[in-house]
């Protein structure tokens, strides 16, 4: 399935680039040039109406990065509403807080192989 973007997104999305949180860099060093079992990440992905901070094409994975704004209760319904509609285009969402991040690095990247582990197994065929 062909995964469309608005392509005005695209320059917010550069602008998030260089914009990025120390959570969302501290991720992106375990994340960039295939650390990940081999798979190829990008960062700020724009899809569909949304840009997303982290995304696999290959395992269908974008993975969210949860400031302290996250816990407001708007910005908590666009997010459910953003991952809704990403789940709809075939794409599973991974969300972890900033704090996560930060202090606990090693079982955000443990979450991340078990996806992975898990759509590998999946998706082979004898």
């Amino acid at each position: 399935m062909k995964i469309y973007y608005n392509p005005k997104l695209k320059e917010l999305a550069r602008q998030l680039r260089n914009n990025a949180t120390k959570s969302e860099i501290k991720l992106w060093l375990c994340l960039k040039g295939k650390k990940m079992c081999g798979y190829d990440f990008h960062r700020q992905k724009p899809i569909d109406e949304y840009i997303v901070d982290f995304f696999c094409n290959k395992l269908k994975l974008a993975i969210e990065c949860d400031g302290y704004s996250h816990q407001i209760v708007e910005v908590w319904e666009k997010d459910t509403k953003k991952t809704k509609r990403l789940k709809e285009l075939g794409i599973e969402v991974l969300r972890f807080s900033d704090e996560q991040i930060k202090k606990d690095i090693d079982n955000v990247l443990r979450v991340i192989e078990d996806y992975i582990e898990r759509f590998e197994n999946n998706n082979t065929h004898p």
